[in-house]
């Protein structure tokens, strides 16, 4: 069995919070890397995160905290990345330790601007970590219900399939059930997609659409990402799994989907900008509909969703207009 060694979390805010309570009740032990030394003092001083899911309490003795990611990566051998994909180099770029022999595990449901890469074609490029030390988290797992202790599934992803079973029996619990797959990119991409998708059904809720179209937008959604996933990266999977479409699912109909509140807020008639300064927290689709449709202009995938998501927040189209051109063409 794969030694998973020491684990830390890379990142400070709700999901990172809810992994690394599901990790430190298994080990007991965990390190933690977060930018700011404030936040890290007023964790200790209230024995739990001063920001996100404040119910959720650790063991400040079980933690080890610390604001220089050198420290924590120089540590620790497998490490949970837990940043908004936005912000990853920044964190990177800190580095001054090398990754090759760590065991990196991504639970960012984005992609890295500018890169036009998922995380883990990001890591494995840019700093040589080999494809059997990459895995993802999947599926569908909004961050308040796991730290509610609500039932949820998760898959974990790595081409080595010894190590995505290690790390999954750490996560296994009464109230996480586990899974595992070798379909890393895919896993990725999906979770990109997928926040598209919701902001979509978020304008579309908007703009008054009920759950009769809700529900023909998601069944296209569906489609649109299992065409694209084929052609990026062609192996026998089920998007019908929970990784895959309750993932979609789950993120296009969750009032606490982030991205769902972005489109609402898209559809009633906000700015993108005067949308993202009321929000508390990152919408990764926004970032996410600029980096799939570059990506898609070499791939030439019929992905109409994606394209009037695109024209709505980039191209500033009217998503009344663009959304009754994009109902024209489902069935």
């Amino acid at each position: 069995m794969f030694d998973i060694g020491k684990i830390a979390i890379i990142g400070g805010g709700s999901w990172a919070t809810a992994i690394a309570k599901i990790v430190v009740k298994y080990t007991h032990h965990l390190g933690w890397y977060m930018r700011r030394d404030d936040r890290i003092a007023d964790f200790k001083r209230l024995g739990h995160n001063p920001a996100y899911l404040t119910s959720v309490h650790f063991n400040i003795e079980e933690l080890f905290m610390s604001s220089d990611i050198n420290k924590i990566v120089d540590a620790y051998q497998t490490l949970v990345f837990v940043t908004p994909s936005p912000y990853l180099k920044n964190h990177l770029n800190k580095l001054k330790t090398d990754l090759h022999d760590k065991f990196i595990i991504t639970a960012i449901k984005g992609i890295v601007p500018n890169e036009n890469l998922v995380c883990s074609e990001y890591f494995h490029q840019v700093y040589d970590v080999p494809n059997d030390h990459l895995a993802v988290i999947g599926g569908p797992s909004h961050a308040e219900e796991v730290a509610l202790e609500r039932l949820s599934y998760l898959t974990i992803g790595c081409s080595d399939v010894e190590k995505a079973q290690a790390f999954s029996d750490i996560l296994s619990s009464d109230f996480i059930k586990t899974k595992t797959s070798s379909d890393v990119i895919g896993i990725e991409y999906a979770s990109v997609l997928k926040n598209v998708y919701a902001i979509a059904a978020g304008i579309c809720s908007g703009l008054k659409y009920g759950d009769n179209f809700q529900a023909v937008l998601m069944s296209n959604a569906v489609q649109e990402m299992s065409r694209f996933l084929t052609a990026i990266h062609p192996i026998e999977r089920s998007v019908y799994d929970s990784v895959y479409l309750g993932d979609l699912l789950v993120t296009g109909y969750s009032n606490f989907s982030r991205n769902r509140t972005f489109g609402t807020m898209i559809g009633k008639g906000y700015s993108v900008k005067s949308a993202q300064i009321e929000m508390e927290m990152i919408a990764e689709g926004y970032f996410g509909t600029k980096c799939m449709k570059e990506i898609n202009r070499h791939m030439h995938v019929n992905m109409p969703i994606l394209d009037a998501i695109y024209n709505i927040l980039y191209e500033r189209i009217n998503p009344e207009i663009e959304i009754k051109l994009l109902t024209d063409s489902f069935r």
